[in-house]
């Protein structure tokens, strides 16, 4: 009983926090084909897969593009586009789990959307983009894994409690995620993708003048 108030109270904090976040969010044609692009990239991505003998599974980097928008462009547009994410994967991804209504907001509109918590530690470097990749994917373990104590607990295994088999049953996939997330991340021209987005939106607001 603890756990699930703790963890109501956690994500209500989040989301709280988030929509604080994107207040001032303004979309117009080109934000929303930006969007539009990442979250298709990314539903794509997570449905490609290498299962692990856990039970767990890897994704083919799904998390990118959304980190490359929070980076690159803006981290309350990634914000946004996990919430879609969110939403759009209960029906179009096959690792979908549904077991209580609950559980979207544990898991799926928070495991997305905090992607975009890594585009709020700006950085002139490629190594100042690791802390906020780390925060992103730390929020990404937790929501799985309070997801998993709170909805998955009755297939722990055998000798193990819902935390510990939780911890464990994610760490063994977002841990080389992250990795591999990161690595790709870090071969991005992240700059030259910056300066696209930062030049298309000074010729639509010069259009619009």
């Amino acid at each position: 009983m603890l756990t699930k108030v703790l963890l109501t109270v956690c994500v209500i904090a989040y989301f709280a926090f988030s929509l604080w976040i994107v207040r001032d969010v303004r979309l117009d044609t080109k934000t929303i084909s930006i969007c539009a692009i990442v979250i298709a990239l990314t539903l794509i991505l997570e449905s490609i897969f290498i299962p692990l003998p856990t039970g767990a599974v890897i994704p083919l980097c799904s998390p990118v593009p959304l980190l490359v928008l929070a980076i690159c462009i803006d981290p309350k547009l990634a914000i946004i586009s996990g919430w879609i994410v969110g939403l759009l994967s209960m029906v179009m991804l096959p690792t979908w789990q549904p077991v209580h209504w609950a559980q979207i907001f544990v898991e799926h509109l928070v495991c997305f959307s905090c992607l975009g918590y890594a585009g709020l530690f700006p950085s002139k470097s490629k190594l100042g983009i690791l802390p906020g990749i780390l925060v992103a994917f730390f929020l990404k373990f937790m929501g799985h894994a309070a997801s998993g104590v709170v909805f998955f607990s009755q297939n722990a295994w055998d000798g193990w409690g819902p935390w510990a088999y939780s911890m464990a049953y994610h760490l063994t996939s977002k841990v080389p995620l992250m990795i591999l997330c990161a690595v790709v991340m870090m071969a991005l021209p992240l700059k030259t993708i910056e300066r696209l987005g930062k030049s298309k939106t000074m010729k639509q607001k010069g259009s619009a003048a």
